[in-house]
């Protein structure tokens, strides 16, 4: 379930990143842009607006991926979170941030209002994991963020498909109570659709997404992403954006079409 109350698309990455620029003529120069792919868009920006990268970075470079923020649950979800931090004055979700001092460089600016964002709904109930690229650029983030988003340090991990559950027949689809359907509510899922599993190696855990959600925010019924809580057949605590992100992933043309998509907005927009 997404913060919109869509349906999650789990395991496919939904980046937003700050580049830093290292030109001598434009050093301290900073851009925030997403990503499903954080290598190839940041070599995107280095060979200019004929390689695919944005007007405001071609012929500026080369500039430096140093930061981005990922595990966003949706492309649109990540694309808010982008303009909002790009544009933090237009926000009306981040009207008590103030505005750049005139002795503030922007790349502070941008950690300041990143910061923020991190605390203010919606971004703050997202499963985000806030990833430093360049440890040289490290700032601790006043306020600082949510305990559940983790800090991380070097490239995302690599991409590793997860295995795509098996197709069960009709005629052999579980009654309730089969251990194959979803322990929560013992129904069979769908061929399109992966269950959560608990990553415990002794925990039997098999639900469907909207009812392990709906576990999870029992004492919090208000809110509509939950955060964490605990597993249901093992105990162990969890964190929901764990889950989420070893469901399963999407295919490499999913993302370039995700990313295609976005660039073309963006261009759209800067000329």
């Amino acid at each position: 379930m997404g913060p919109g109350g869509g349906a999650v698309k789990p395991g496919r990455f939904f980046g937003v990143y700050l580049l830093y620029c290292l030109n001598p003529r434009h050093r301290g120069r900073v851009y925030v842009g997403f990503t499903v792919n954080p290598a190839r868009r940041v070599q995107q920006h280095n060979g200019g607006r004929k390689k695919g990268g944005a007007w405001r970075t071609s012929g500026r470079g080369p500039w430096e991926m140093v930061l981005i923020v990922h595990g966003f649950p949706s492309a649109v979800a990540a694309l808010r979170f982008e303009w909002a931090w790009q544009h933090p004055q237009a926000s009306r979700r981040l009207a008590h941030v103030g505005p750049r001092m005139r002795s503030e460089v922007a790349f502070d600016f941008h950690l300041r209002v990143l910061a923020h964002m991190l605390r203010a709904p919606p971004w703050a109930r997202l499963p985000l994991t806030l990833r430093w690229l360049r440890q040289d650029f490290r700032r601790d983030l006043c306020p600082p963020p949510p305990p559940h988003v983790p800090l991380a340090f070097g490239p995302p991990p690599p991409k590793a498909s997860a295995p795509k559950p098996r197709a069960v027949p009709v005629a052999d689809k579980p009654d309730q109570g089969s251990e194959t359907g979803c322990t929560l509510c013992a129904c069979a899922f769908q061929d399109e659709e992966g269950p959560l599993c608990c990553p415990h190696p002794d925990c039997s855990l098999r639900a469907h997404v909207i009812c392990l959600a709906e576990e999870f925010l029992r004492e919090e019924p208000e809110q509509l992403l939950p955060l964490e809580g605990q597993c249901p057949c093992c105990k162990n605590s969890l964190l929901w954006g764990d889950l989420i992100s070893l469901c399963g992933m999407s295919t490499e043309e999913e993302e370039e079409d995700s990313e295609l998509e976005q660039e073309h907005w963006t261009d759209m927009l800067e000329t």
